[in-house]
């Protein structure tokens, strides 16, 4: 008996101990989902995109950094708004080049996290916000750049990165899809079993942030979201300091929201308001 006793403490320690352990060391593979643009992709977007241009720049540590940049078309472009958009964990951008013909008049800067797409280096909180702030101030040189005419949108994982850039720069507003209060508490409803705080190293604490935030917030929350909860959204939400609107996109899911009726017009009427 006493034997079985000591197998049985011995299992429990190695559970208690290699599974966080395991986890800790993991966490980087299961929070971003590196993205390479195959060199097919690129040929495809350079046949049906022409006017779209690669932007590769070089951060501070040396890494390159990869950007699409799209020109808005058409009377008035001088003065369109200019979008820094930054993806999900799973996300190559160069998706988002189909999506942004839904926002016609709108600049748009599609920035690839380290090791996704067409960037160098490897993925992490604070390599992620460094790189955005880089970006803003790339952008900041563009022709007829105005902080107050750019924005930051931020989708999934990106609203924590877009968040963390607001809290830098001074934006005109934020433009966030499914975002959460905290990576912490999302990591905490898949694994509450486990000492997430003491665990965590990229938190993307946006909710601490929030109070003393006073960019206009658009914020777009999917009813049905499955890999984000609506709750972490609204108290985002909640806890924003500035002026703010949501919307509820209604029997969307994580995935789905763009296809939503009230996705793409909310964004454009948001950007006229403030360009305005």
């Amino acid at each position: 008996m006493e034997g079985l006793i000591a197998a049985f403490l011995k299992v429990t320690a190695a559970v208690a101990i290699g599974l966080p352990l395991v986890v800790y060391l993991a966490q980087d593979a299961l929070i971003f989902y590196r993205q390479p643009l195959p060199e097919s992709r690129r040929a495809e977007v350079a046949r049906r995109f022409p006017a779209v241009q690669e932007i590769l720049i070089q951060s501070k540590d040396g890494t390159k950094l990869h950007a699409w940049h799209v020109r808005a078309a058409g009377a008035g472009a001088e003065n369109a708004p200019l979008v820094l958009y930054f993806g999900g964990n799973a996300e190559e951008v160069s998706r988002m080049l189909d999506a942004v013909g839904n926002a016609p008049g709108v600049s748009w800067l599609l920035v690839d996290y380290r090791g996704y797409g067409l960037s160098e280096g490897s993925p992490g909180e604070r390599a992620l916000v460094s790189d955005a702030i880089e970006w803003f101030d790339y952008a900041m040189k563009l022709p007829g750049a105005d902080p107050k005419h750019t924005f930051a949108f931020g989708r999934s994982l990106g609203s924590g990165v877009a968040v963390a850039l607001a809290a830098e720069r001074p934006l005109a507003g934020l433009i966030l899809a499914t975002p959460y209060d905290s990576l912490a508490a999302v990591a905490k409803r898949y694994y509450w079993y486990l000492p997430v705080d003491l665990l965590l190293k990229h938190r993307f604490d946006s909710i601490a942030l929030a109070p003393n935030m006073k960019q206009p917030l658009l914020c777009l929350i999917a009813e049905r979201d499955e890999v984000i909860p609506a709750v972490h959204g609204e108290r985002l939400f909640e806890a924003w300091g500035g002026s703010k609107r949501k919307i509820l996109l209604q029997e969307a899911g994580h995935n789905s929201t763009d296809a939503h009726p009230m996705f793409w017009s909310s964004i454009l009427e948001f950007l006229a308001q403030k360009v305005d």
